[in-house]
């Protein structure tokens, strides 16, 4: 190629945790990543909010622009990379300006992708530019480029997996000290795996996030986060695991997306993240602490796993650093595996008639006829009991934890027993429902 011998000129956004990661990577790997890429990857301009803030790297060899979004603009940079994060404001300005300026984008920025990613898709392609987010999605595990490349004769049958490492830490730790959820969740805040404001992460927005786009090049289609039902952990309570846990599963947070035929040949995209009971002999079962794992099963390929940090600057800044090399061999194949106009819109399925085994926690008021009051509800919806697995003791309130299992049936069914209890005074709190995984 011509352009084999002149450097890659690349600016950077964001100087956090993986800005400074994609620094220090470049210096330490200079050789191997030259060798591979065909030429030198050089960061010659940077921008983040404190120019003094002490960050460990040397970035006195670096232009500093204090807006950032004039890095698109700078006649020495091929590539911007932006770590700033956030689906719109500033991130989003930078990445339609470095695109519109005929320069390549490198992303680590999953909800700017979930929300924009079919904007920015387009304008990447019209301006035939790189537009690449490998980071974006389970940090340092290669899952975008499995899809897009190692799967790519495959047709994609389901996509699932833990795709929050705070939510798994958070489960998983529950699970080895018997604590409850919000003490685990202090404790790993106070550790670092969880953030100040854990929303995003407890509620399954994050996960949701990489669900979406996940589910995009998997299946062919347009990327809809709008559609894809969200559920978080918060409502899981120790009493949960250890029921669980006697049940032969663990709870883990999945993200699961496939697409299914309706009786009018339609085809419909389910997308849905929420807590799960997972065999103990499933890999996602194995997988704890703030660890991302996904598993693609393809037509030929079978089942595959995906497993490895999901975040930490280590870890992302290599995803980053691999697209970087893409860009510098010259690899701009459409960012979504095939060109935009050729996604399809599909609407979204709902979950109803899914079919499968359901866990049940009902919390509610110690009085007699309650749990009459349940199995009635339970027997007008057409949802058969396998086992009560508990009828827990009395709480400090006054509460009673009760949990079942369903039998196989119809979601729409366990979420009529929902509706036929929603008024009902004896329930105290919301209850959990969760779908039980097989095999």
């Amino acid at each position: 190629m011509a352009h084999a011998s002149k450097p890659l000129r690349i600016a950077l956004a964001g100087l956090g945790t993986v800005g400074c990661g994609v620094i220090r990577l470049l210096d330490a790997n200079a050789a191997i990543v030259r060798a591979r890429a065909g030429r030198e990857l050089q960061v010659v301009a940077v921008s983040a909010r404190d120019k003094g803030k002490q960050r460990g790297v040397d970035l006195g060899r670096f232009a500093w622009e204090d807006d950032m979004t004039a890095m698109a603009a700078r006649d020495d940079v091929d590539v911007v990379v932006e770590l700033v994060g956030g689906s719109d404001g500033p991130a989003l300005t930078l990445a339609r300006n470095t695109i519109k300026a005929g320069k390549g984008l490198v992303t680590a920025n999953k909800a700017m992708i979930a929300h924009h990613g079919m904007e920015l898709a387009r304008l990447a392609e019209a301006a035939r530019v790189p537009l690449k987010f490998e980071a974006a999605v389970a940090g340092g595990i290669p899952v975008v480029k499995g899809l897009r490349e190692g799967t790519a004769a495959n047709a994609i049958e389901h996509i699932y997996g833990i795709l929050n490492g705070t939510s798994n830490y958070i489960l998983s730790t529950m699970e080895a000290t018997g604590a409850d959820f919000a003490d685990t969740l202090k404790e790993a805040q106070a550790k670092g795996y969880a953030e100040a404001d854990p929303t995003f992460d407890i509620e399954g927005t994050d996960a949701a996030h990489k669900l979406a786009i996940l589910a995009s090049i998997a299946f062919g289609s347009q990327v809809d986060f709008a559609a894809v039902e969200c559920e978080g952990i918060a409502q899981v309570r120790a009493a949960d695991i250890a029921q669980a846990n006697a049940l032969g599963y663990v709870i883990r947070l999945i993200g699961m997306a496939d697409v299914e035929t309706g009786d009018d040949g339609a085809s419909r995209l389910l997308q849905r993240v929420k807590p799960c009971l997972v065999p103990r002999d499933h890999p996602l079962a194995h997988v704890t602490g703030a660890t991302n794992a996904v598993v693609a099963e393809g037509n030929y390929s079978g089942r595959l796993l995906f497993q490895g940090p999901g975040a930490g600057d280590g870890p992302t800044a290599s995803a980053v650093v691999a697209d970087l090399i893409d860009i510098a061999r010259g690899e701009t194949s459409a960012p979504f595996s095939v060109p935009v106009a050729d996604l399809v819109a599909m609407p979204a399925a709902g979950s109803g008639n899914r079919t499968g085994r359901t866990y049940l926690r009902f919390t509610v008021t110690d009085r007699p006829g309650v749990l009459a009051e349940i199995t009635a509800a339970m027997r007008d919806a057409g949802v058969s009991i396998e086992s009560m697995i508990q009828q827990g003791q009395k709480s400090a309130g006054g509460e009673v934890l009760v949990a079942m299992v369903a039998h196989d049936g119809p979601e729409k069914n366990v979420s009529h027993v929902l509706e036929l209890l929603g008024a009902s005074p004896s329930l105290t709190a919301d209850p959990l429902v969760m779908q039980i995984i097989e095999g």
